[in-house]
C-alpha cells in the first residue's frame, strides 16, 4: 500500500499549491510546482506535456492532458503510467474549513505498467524520498497537529466524492512466474466519504480478452490503506467464474478470516484470462463452487474449515491446513463426500478394458501432480454408484512425500466384498505403481465383468496381490508387471459351457444343459514377471470334475497359454476319463482345444495296464492250477488227506512224518525178528 499513501500524498500536495498559489502563478509554473510536488512524495517522474486549466469557484480545480509517471531506474525506459487527461476538482469551501473534500478525480484513457522482476523488485514500490527543505510538502508536514497541513492529519481529513478511471489499461508481468496480464477497456469508481468511513469500488475491464468485475466495500478506508484488520465485504468475477469473500482483511501482509465463496463453470477460459493455457473440465464435474471458513495468518498459513463443495453432482465436506515455507506446500486435509454417480461415464459396453482389441494404452501418463505438494489427505465415500452397482463406504488415507504418494484402503467395500492394503505411486525417478491388497467376499461376476468385459465365473472369492509395475503408459506397466499372488474361489459356476460334457463327448461344441459348470471350488497362486503370469497349482473341484491346471496369462499382451487336465471325471457309468483341455489366443476371443495326443497316449498307457492286469491274472490262474495238482499228488502219494484249515506245507509234513514213521516201524520189526 506503500503507492496508495504516496500518491495520496502526491494529490495533497497538489492540492497546497493550487491553494497557495492559484491566483499568484501562472498554468505553467503550477505544473512545474505540480511536478516536484509529486517527485517530493514518490521519488518518481511527472510529467504534464499538455496545458494545464484551473477552475477557482466552487471547486478549485486542474485539469492536465498528456500525463505521464516514470519507472524506477532499475526498470529502464517506459513509463508506469500514462494517460491522456487528468482531472481533480477540490471543494473550495471545506478546504478553507480545514478539511480535503476532492469532489473529483477523473484519470482519461490512463496506461498502467506493472512489472515485478525475476529477484522480486516491483515497479509499484515506492520509498518515499526525504523532501527538501523548505518544501511545501515539509512545510505542510510541520503544521500544528488539528489542522489539514500535517500529513497524517490531512489524510484523515481527506474526502474523495469519486474518483474515476475512464477506458483504462493495466499490463501485469511477473518475470519470475513467466505471466502476464492484460486488463483493457478498464472503467473502475473510486468513492471514499471519509478517511476513517466506509469506502466502495466498482471495476468492470477484459482480462486477456476474458470479462472481470470487481466489487469491494470496506468498513474502514483509512485502515484499509494502512494494512490494519479492516472488514470487507468483496464480490469479483472473471471469465464467467465467481468468487467472493465476507471478513476482516489485511492488505499488507494479506491476511485474512471470513467467509469465502467460489464458482468455477468451466476452467479454460480463466486459464486464458490469466495468460495461460490448458484443458477444462469433464463436463461431469462441472461447475465447481465451495463456500466455507477461510484464514490466512501472517506467515503465509491457510486454514480451511467446514468447507462444503462440488463438482457437478458430486459433493463434499473439507477441512484442510495448508502451509507454504519449505520446497513443496504441505497440505493436510479431510474430505469427507456422501456419493459419487458415475453411472453413464464409462462409455459404451464396446469400450470395456477387455474389449479393446488394441491392448492397453500407450499414452503418456501424466504423473506431474505427484510433486505439487506433500501432506495427508484423509477420503471418506459413503457411496459410489457405477453401472456395475453402488459400491462404500470407502476410506481412504493418502500419504504425499516428494512425489511420491502411499494410499492406505483402510475399507473398501466393492462388487460384495471388501478390500483393504495399500497402492503406491512414485514418481521421483520415473513413473511406477505397486499394489498390495487382500480381497474377500468379491463377486466373481461382478469383478471380471467389470475389469475384462467377460461373463464366465459367478461365485465369490477371496485374494492377494503383490504387484509392482513401472512405465510412462500404462501399456508399459501392463508389461513391466512382477510380483505374486494367490486366489480361491468358491462355490460358484462357469457360465457358458459345459465343462464336463465337453471332455465326456470329446466335443468342444457341445453345450449341454444349462450351459454351465458347477464348481465346489478353485484355488491356485501365481508369480509375475515382465507383465506374464505364471500359475502350476490351479485345483478345480467340483461334482462331476477335479481338474489341476498350469500355465501362463499374458497381462501385458493380453493372451492366454493354459492347459486344464481333470484328474478324476467320471461319465454316467462310472468310467474315469483323462482329457487335457488346452486354452490359448487372446482374452477378447480365446480358443479351447482337446489335447488328443495327450488323450493317445493315457489310452496307449491304459491299454498296457490292461494286458498286464491280463497276464497277471493268467499267471495266477496256472499258478493256482499247479498248486491244485500239488496237493492231488501229495495227498495221494502220502495218504494224507488236507485238513479245512490246514496250509500246504503242514499237510506235506504231516504226511511225510507219517510215511517215515511207518517205514521204521516195519525196519525195527524186521530186525528184532518179529517182536
Amino acid at each position: 500500500m506503500r503507492i496508495v499513501k504516496a500518491l495520496v500524498l502526491a494529490v495533497l500536495g497538489l492540492v497546497v499549491v493550487l491553494a497557495g498559489a492559484l491566483f499568484l502563478v501562472p498554468t505553467e509554473r503550477l505544473a512545474s510546482l505540480a511536478t516536484q510536488q509529486f517527485e517530493a512524495a514518490t521519488g518518481r517522474r511527472l510529467t504534464i506535456g499538455g496545458e494545464v486549466g484551473v477552475s477557482v469557484f466552487p471547486v478549485i480545480g486542474a485539469k492536465a492532458s498528456d500525463i505521464s509517471v516514470g519507472n524506477p531506474e532499475w526498470a529502464g525506459d517506459g513509463d508506469l503510467v500514462q494517460a491522456a487527461e487528468m482531472d481533480i476538482g477540490i471543494d473550495l469551501m471545506s478546504l478553507l474549513s480545514g478539511k480535503v473534500v476532492v469532489e473529483r478525480v477523473v484519470l482519461q484513457s490512463p496506461v498502467v505498467t506493472l512489472r515485478r522482476a525475476a529477484d522480486g523488485r516491483a515497479t509499484w514500490e515506492v520509498d518515499t524520498p526525504a523532501a527538501p527543505d523548505g518544501s511545501d510538502l515539509q512545510q505542510a508536514e510541520s503544521a500544528p497537529t488539528g489542522q489539514a497541513a500535517t500529513a497524517g492529519g490531512v489524510m484523515r481529513d481527506l474526502s474523495l466524492a469519486e474518483a474515476r478511471i475512464i477506458d483504462g489499461r493495466l499490463r501485469f508481468v511477473d518475470e519470475g512466474a513467466d505471466l502476464a496480464i492484460e486488463l483493457s477497456a478498464l472503467d473502475a469508481t473510486l468513492n471514499m466519504p471519509a478517511m476513517d468511513g466506509a469506502m466502495s469500488l466498482a471495476a468492470d475491464g477484459r482480462m486477456n480478452g476474458q470479462p472481470v468485475t470487481i466489487r469491494l466495500q470496506a468498513a474502514n478506508a483509512g485502515a484499509l490503506i494502512d494494512g490494519a484488520l479492516t472488514r470487507i465485504n468483496l464480490d469479483a468475477g472473471i471469465a464467467g467464474a465467481e468468487a467472493g469473500f465476507e471478513g476482516r482483511v489485511s492488505l499488507t501482509d494479506l491476511v485474512l478470516e471470513g467467509q469465502a465463496r467460489g464458482r468455477l463453470p468451466a476452467l479454460a477460459p480463466v486459464l486464458a484470462a490469466l495468460g495461460r493455457s490448458g484443458a477444462d473440465l469433464p463436463a461431469e464435474y462441472r461447475p465447481l463452487s465451495f463456500s466455507g471458513q477461510v484464514t490466512r495468518t501472517r506467515s503465509g498459513e491457510v486454514f480451511l474449515r467446514e468447507v462444503r463443495s462440488s463438482a457437478g453432482q458430486i459433493d463434499a465436506t473439507v477441512s484442510a491446513d495448508m502451509t507454504f515455507g519449505g520446497p513443496r506446500p504441505t497440505i493436510n486435509a479431510q474430505a469427507s463426500i456422501p456419493a459419487i454417480d458415475l453411472r453413464g461415464a464409462g462409455g459404451a459396453a464396446g469400450d470395456a478394458p477387455g474389449e479393446n482389441t488394441g491392448g492397453w494404452s500407450r499414452d503418456p501418463i501424466d504423473a506431474s501432480a505427484l510433486g505439487v505438494m506433500d501432506g495427508q489427505i484423509v477420503l471418506g465415500i459413503d457411496e459410489l454408484r457405477t453401472d456395475s452397482g453402488t459400491f462404500g463406504p470407502i476410506r481412504l488415507q493418502s500419504t504425499i512425500d516428494n512425489a511420491r504418494a502411499v494410499t492406505r484402503v483402510r475399507e473398501a467395500r466393492l462388487f460384495g466384498g471388501n478390500v483393504t492394503g495399500q497402492v503406491i505411486l512414485n514418481n521421483r525417478n520415473g513413473f511406477s505403481a505397486r499394489a498390495v491388497l487382500e480381497a474377500g467376499g468379491l463377486s466373481l461376476l461382478q469383478v471380471l465383468r467389470d475389469t475384462t468385459g467377460v461373463e464366465r465365473l459367478n461365485g465369490t472369492a477371496q485374494a492377494s496381490v503383490d504387484l509392482l509395475g513401472a512405465g510412462n503408459s500404462l501399456h508399459a506397466i501392463m508389461n513391466s508387471l512382477r510380483g505374486e499372488g494367490s486366489i480361491a474361489f468358491a462355490e460358484g459356476e462357469i457360465i457358458g459351457f459345459d465343462l464336463a460334457g465337453m471332455l465326456r463327448n470329446l466335443d468342444l461344441s457341445y453345450v449341454g444343459e444349462g450351459s454351465r459348470t458347477i464348481y465346489n471350488s478353485i484355488t491356485g497362486s501365481f508369480t509375475m514377471a515382465d507383465g506374464v503370469l505364471s500359475n502350476d497349482d490351479l485345483l478345480f473341484d467340483s461334482p462331476r470334475v477335479q481338474v489341476t491346471g498350469r500355465g501362463q496369462v499374458g497381462v501385458g499382451a493380453q493372451t492366454l497359454e493354459y492347459r486344464v487336465v481333470p484328474s478324476a471325471l467320471r461319465d454316467n457309468d462310472g468310467n474315469a476319463l483323462r482329457v487335457p483341455l488346452i486354452v490359448t489366443g487372446p482374452w477378447t476371443a480365446p480358443r479351447f482345444r482337446l489335447d488328443m495326443e495327450a488323450l493317445a497316449r493315457e489310452r496307449l498307457e491304459e491299454e498296457k495296464e490292461r494286458l498286464e492286469a491280463l497276464a497277471r491274472e493268467e499267471a495266477k490262474k496256472l499258478e493256482d492250477r499247479a498248486r491244485a495238482e500239488a496237493e492231488a499228488k501229495i495227498e495221494q502219494e502220502l495218504g494224507v488227506q488236507r485238513g479245512e484249515d490246514e496250509s500246504l506245507e503242514d499237510t506235506l509234513r504231516r504226511g511225510v512224518e507219517g510215511r517215515l514213521g511207518e517205514e521204521l516201524g516195519q525196519g525195527l520189526r524186521g530186525l528184532l525178528g518179529g517182536n
